[in-house]
């Protein structure tokens, strides 16, 4: 019997969920240029493979940066008030209506909206936290965010892990075209 834990993310079953990178929240989170540039590559690859990625915004926390948001050809941000993303029913409709069982995080901040909606997720989906495309304001907040997310059951991993799981190949035109995003 596999255990649906330590599956490698797949083209045809990931969803990328990019949560609350947002202008007022961003100046003082750690580490934040390594986040917003992992999570703009993480974007655009997605675009590239035709794998769907869903924003969030936390009210009054100002538009998603531009950074990010740039490189997503339709980009449309849900609107929420709980941590838990999931307890937006716009943005559990948004998952659902995906069809996909992977769900790939990344977003701010790690111990707070990231935790909550990879630890409710967990029991449903596959989940994948992107280590180098989260944080928190303290780095001990984030150590400990993904201690306890792994503990729930997400695998945690990186930008170029996740990539390279989907793209599955190299020497092909596909994984030519992506090689920028990684170099």
């Amino acid at each position: 019997m596999s255990n649906r834990f330590q599956e490698l993310a797949a083209r045809n079953d990931s969803l990328l969920i990019v949560i609350d990178l947002q202008e007022k929240l961003m100046p003082v989170i750690h580490d934040r240029e390594e986040v917003l540039l992992n999570t703009a590559r993480l974007v655009r690859f997605c675009e590239l493979v035709k794998i769907p990625v869903v924003f969030t915004e936390q009210q009054k926390l100002g538009p998603t940066l531009a950074a990010v948001r740039g490189p997503s050809a339709d980009f449309r941000a849900i609107e929420k008030v709980h941590f838990n993303c999931f307890l937006s029913p716009q943005f559990s409709e948004a998952v659902t209506q995906t069809g996909r069982q992977t769900i790939i995080l990344t977003g701010v901040e790690s111990h707070i909206c990231v935790a909550q909606t990879a630890i409710a997720a967990a029991s449903r989906w596959n989940v994948h936290v992107i280590s180098d495309a989260v944080s928190s304001r303290s780095p001990a907040n984030k150590t400990v965010a993904l201690a306890r997310m792994r503990d729930a059951g997400a695998i945690i991993s990186s930008t170029e892990m996740f990539i390279y799981e989907v793209l599955v190949q190299g020497g092909t035109d596909e994984f030519r075209s992506v090689l920028p995003l990684v170099k």
